[in-house]
């Protein structure tokens, strides 16, 4: 058997199973052919240790969430009323009540504007930081395009003993196609997440890839581990780069075998039960709770996906996506799923952070690819845009209650400077302690900076 099979599920590059009880356990982690890359480092002291990364795919719509305008005309403000917040002069529309409380404790970004109307592109630009090659919605998850943040982050800081520096769950998002820019891509497989498509809400929810075989020791794994190693060595001079390169994946499966750190961040029934009903009782709500664990145990980055499909047409599934398909009005939609979701997980979050005493040393990030028309369409819903959105931030070294950047009166445009996603992805990277104009080797052998921006500053305690 290969040692190598492409899964339909993710279109990615998975190692099989038989392969990696090679190396004594079992299948582990998603991975792809690896290119060799090259880095510099940061040098500036870090202010947050972790990323949670809430990626909310299908684009939001700031006119609902973050960027309220309720002097407009109805065709613009729409149908929801405004609630006061705990941040003097900031309003959220009445189905974000839990979140206004907190509104003192987050950084607001508005006007953030790039050009990608199509969700895979744009999705790559929110994921990566980075302007893609073309705006089309068949845009490939090719190796060329740039890698995740988190994919860059492991590139570029050392890792915990035991513990992967990046995880993602639990979808792979596409439109169509899978979106890039998930995976590590040009840096190497080695950099890749742990991917985890398992239900954190499930009864069953497990990672049995994080265990042993019921017939395999710890000492009869380390004696295969052994064998492994001299096998290895034999066969150095024989293998190319891209296969060599496979051997960080399983240094990386064999330390998280023998590790207890990783295992206990994702079993979920350790959490009271109250704590899990704060987070609510949803995928995404115990993902949310998921993500608090694993940056408790030391993981660096986590991507948090919202929805695995843009969504838009029913109440209880899918993303932010709410064109207006078949007649379906958007704002039904937002009431009865999207709004109280993000109501009931997002402020629990950032209040069970604060109370352990962890929201200043990680880094929240809410955002989807884009965000939504200011005026309202024939289908009484808003439809794609780019132009002018918001990005909410928490902890990880923020100015608490700063509000960056403004849009126009109907939340149309920027009012005075746009703010591009490489200026979100310099902010990540600076107050991770690396500095944003470090360089990395792309495909071709090119050093390419991380980050296309600078430092949002205003926004920095």
């Amino acid at each position: 058997m290969t040692p190598f099979k492409r899964s339909r599920e993710t279109d990615l590059v998975t190692v099989s199973r038989r392969r990696l009880l090679q190396v004594g356990g079992q299948g582990l982690l998603g991975v792809t052919l690896p290119t060799l890359a090259q880095a510099g480092r940061g040098v500036h002291a870090p202010r947050a240790r972790s990323v949670i990364f809430l990626f909310q795919w299908g684009g939001p719509s700031h006119l609902e969430t973050f960027d309220r305008k309720p002097l407009a005309p109805d065709n613009i403000r729409g149908e929801f009323d405004d609630i006061q917040t705990s941040l003097p002069g900031v309003t959220l529309c009445e189905h974000l009540p839990r979140m206004a409380r907190v509104m003192d404790r987050v950084v607001v970004v508005h006007g953030v504007q790039h050009d990608m109307t199509n969700h895979n592109p744009a999705g790559y630009f929110a994921l990566t930081g980075r302007r893609p090659p073309l705006n089309d919605i068949r845009l490939k998850n090719t190796p060329d395009l740039f890698p995740a943040y988190g994919s860059v982050v492991d590139h570029l800081t050392p890792r915990q003993p035991g513990l992967p520096n990046f995880v993602a769950y639990p979808h792979v998002v596409r439109d169509g196609s899978v979106t890039p820019g998930q995976r590590a891509s040009f840096i190497g497989a080695a950099h890749d997440p742990l991917l985890v498509l398992a239900d954190p809400n499930a009864p069953d929810f497990d990672i049995p890839e994080l265990s042993l075989p019921a017939d395999m020791s710890f000492d009869r794994l380390q004696d295969r581990r052994a064998v492994w190693t001299e096998l290895d060595r034999q066969r150095t001079a024989f293998d190319n780069a891209a296969a060599r390169g496979i051997d960080a994946i399983y240094d990386r499966a064999y330390s998280m075998l023998l590790g207890e750190s990783v295992r206990a961040a994702f079993d979920l029934s350790r959490e009271p039960e109250a704590v899990r009903e704060r987070y609510g009782r949803s995928t995404y709500g115990q993902g949310c709770l998921l993500a608090r664990r694993l940056v408790e145990a030391g993981v660096r980055f986590v991507n948090v996906y919202f929805s695995d499909s843009i969504g838009g047409r029913y109440i209880g599934k899918g993303g932010w996506d709410t064109h207006g398909f078949d007649n379906t009005r958007m704002f039904p939609i937002l009431k009865g799923w999207q709004l109280p979701l993000t109501d009931q997980s997002l402020p629990t979050l950032i209040l069970d952070l604060e109370e352990r005493g962890l929201l200043e040393e990680t880094l929240v990030v809410w955002m989807g690819e884009f965000g939504r028309t200011p005026h309202i369409n024939a289908n009484a819903s808003r439809d794609h845009w780019p132009r002018c959105y918001s990005v909410l931030m928490a902890g990880g070294g923020l100015r608490r209650g700063a509000i960056v950047g403004r849009s126009d009166g109907d939340g149309a445009d920027p009012a005075d400077r746009p703010i591009g996603l490489g200026d979100i992805a310099a902010t990540i990277y600076h107050l991770l302690g690396i500095d944003p104009a470090t360089r990395i080797r792309d495909l071709e052998g090119r050093l390419v900076p991380i980050a296309e921006g600078e430092p949002l500053l205003e926004a920095c305690a």
